[in-house]
């Protein structure tokens, strides 16, 4: 929850925890680990393309450290497609639904109310199915194996299975 109102405080648009951040964490869960396994960064996401500089996204890192000291990796959806050789991408929700797994495209956030707000392009049950699916709007299976067998997913939580290879 540290992570989720620092987040927050930033204000930034459209902005969410992501990636690894939720479905790490889901992952834990469902297999009864007792405490979250260890993450090389947690991924704050949000959309603005009135401002698309990494230099921005730095600063807003080394804001976010001063907050809680954690491993942040700040980036803005907006220029995103630019590496990823995509079309410009129209939102968060769109951008990771371009992302290569389906079950990493959930993001959560803090409404003004302090309630968690989820965004997941592809819904929140592919999360809980205890699989791993590339994501059809990003046909590469070689970043797909590739990534699975970095990250040691199957390693990690034994019971995923890998759907689409």
């Amino acid at each position: 929850m540290k992570a989720l109102y620092a987040a927050a405080e930033m204000g930034l648009p459209d902005g969410c925890l992501a990636a690894g951040f939720v479905r790490n964490l889901v992952w834990d869960k469902m297999h009864g680990f007792s405490s979250p396994t260890a993450l090389n960064d947690i991924d704050l996401i949000y959309f603005d393309p009135s401002n698309v500089s990494e230099e921005r996204d730095r600063h807003i890192e080394k804001r976010l450290k001063r907050t809680v000291d954690l491993p942040w990796s700040v980036k803005n959806q907006a220029r995103m497609h630019v590496r990823n050789l995509d079309q410009p991408y129209t939102s968060t929700a769109d951008a990771m639904s371009y992302w290569v797994e389906v079950q990493t495209a959930v993001g959560a956030s803090l409404d003004d109310n302090g309630e968690v707000v989820i965004i997941a392009p592809f819904g929140v049950d592919p999360l809980f199915d205890f699989t791993i699916t590339l994501n059809t709007k990003r046909p590469k299976p070689l970043d797909f194996k590739r990534r699975i067998a970095e990250k040691r997913w199957l390693e990690i939580w034994p019971q995923l299975k890998v759907l689409n290879p």
